[in-house]
């Protein structure tokens, strides 16, 4: 019995070939499948995104909103798309949208922008490899000229060196237009690499990745450093509003903050805030985002304060957001949709998307904030989450 997956090496993106596999699954499991092969789109779509194409999984989307967003990028309401099968995730961001609303909405700003790669380049000694870091800011500009030849898009903007023993780890950090830019810098740097490798004799070796640009998973440097995009969302809701809406005094949910915040300090968390991965996590999907820099992405700072007049301020650091609005996922056809209901696909749109993503986040940090100082936490499952 042939035990290897059908291919067409004519075109393997036909509803055809779908077919075949779908086939070929059957009669390897005996499971009758009912459901894989509904979709809309043509298959010849995903070149790029998948190989051995069988079908589509498909994931309830919500809608959340409005969302009133006081951007630099994003600047009105928004109705979010949100891909999820958590019961209450879409009700709990709806009720922290319908609170910031009341307030003013929330303001959004981008701080920093960078994608990186991070060879590692190795020597015979410490010193040789300190005199190679030297070399490089001799020669940026013939770096820079190697590394952009690759790209019309990806410009880069430093490149960051770190000593350890005989090896020099390198960070270049490219911007890269609405692309979330990994592929794109990847091709950069290597191209930047060589040249270096071709110039510089005392490199013995070098690997394109050392895994100091840490992709799809937490790390400090990135918090500290950014890794796609850095941006803060805030609000400062009056304290009448939170004692009519949340139903308790104001003054509860900073101390509810301090113990939150000393939980995450002795859990050693990449996160002193309480699910920021829900909102991203659940927008990625719907709108074709690579899900696993959720690893990354979903790190978050929280920094609240109240002020004289009773009133609180909230606000959420996302120090490393990768999205894009252009290539990868986002042309899809439900993915590219969902993007249009924001007016987020295609060129010049990736910030916007990025404000969007972060206003939400502040949104489920504040209602399951208030829904555990309220102990509705449990009963809202029970009410909403319940499929059992």
């Amino acid at each position: 019995m042939n035990k290897k997956i059908p291919r067409s090496k004519e075109d393997d993106y036909t509803r055809e070939i779908a077919d075949m596999r779908r086939n070929f699954i059957e009669e390897k499991t005996k499971l009758e499948i009912k459901h894989l092969n509904k979709y809309s789109f043509d298959p010849g779509l995903l070149r790029g995104n998948i190989e051995s194409f069988l079908g589509v999984a498909q994931v309830p989307i919500g809608l959340a909103g409005p969302l009133l967003v006081n951007g630099e990028y994003a600047s009105g309401e928004f109705y979010v798309p949100m891909a999820t099968t958590e019961g209450t995730l879409v009700a709990s961001y709806n009720r922290g949208m319908r609170l910031v609303n009341e307030c003013g909405g929330v303001t959004t700003t981008v701080v920093a922008d960078a994608m990186q790669r991070a060879p590692v380049f190795i020597f015979d000694n410490a010193r040789e490899a300190r005199n190679f870091s030297l070399w490089i800011k001799d020669n940026y500009d013939k770096i820079k000229k190697e590394a952009e030849s690759t790209t019309s898009v990806g410009k880069l903007k430093n490149i960051e060196n770190y000593a350890a023993g005989k090896l020099m780890f390198l960070r270049f950090n490219y911007s890269t237009g609405d692309a979330a830019g990994q592929n794109m810098v990847g091709k950069a740097t290597f191209a930047a690499c060589e040249w270096m490798r071709k110039n510089y004799p005392a490199i013995k070796h070098y690997n394109l990745s050392g895994n100091l640009d840490t992709d799809k998973k937490y790390s400090y440097i990135n918090s500290l450093h950014t890794r796609g995009k850095r941006l803060i969302a805030e609000a400062t809701i009056p304290a009448d509003l939170i004692s009519s809406m949340a139903k308790f005094p104001a003054s509860e949910l900073l101390r509810q903050r301090n113990i939150t915040n000393m939980g995450a300090f002795i859990a050693g968390s990449n996160n002193n805030g309480l699910h920021s991965a829900n909102g991203i996590t659940a927008i990625f999907i719907a709108t074709g985002q690579d899900v696993a820099n959720v690893a990354e992405s979903s790190s978050a700072l929280i920094y609240t304060d109240q002020l004289p007049d009773n009133s609180y301020y909230y606000s959420v650091t996302i120090p490393s957001l990768i999205v894009g609005t252009y290539g990868g996922g986002t042309g899809l056809a439900t993915q590219k949709e969902c993007l249009e209901m924001m007016d987020c696909y295609g060129a010049g749109k990736v910030n916007k998307l990025a404000e969007i993503i972060a206003a939400t986040v502040l949104c489920g940090e504040l209602s399951l904030l208030s829904a555990v100082l309220a102990r509705e936490w449990v009963s809202s499952h029970e009410k909403m989450g319940r499929n059992r």
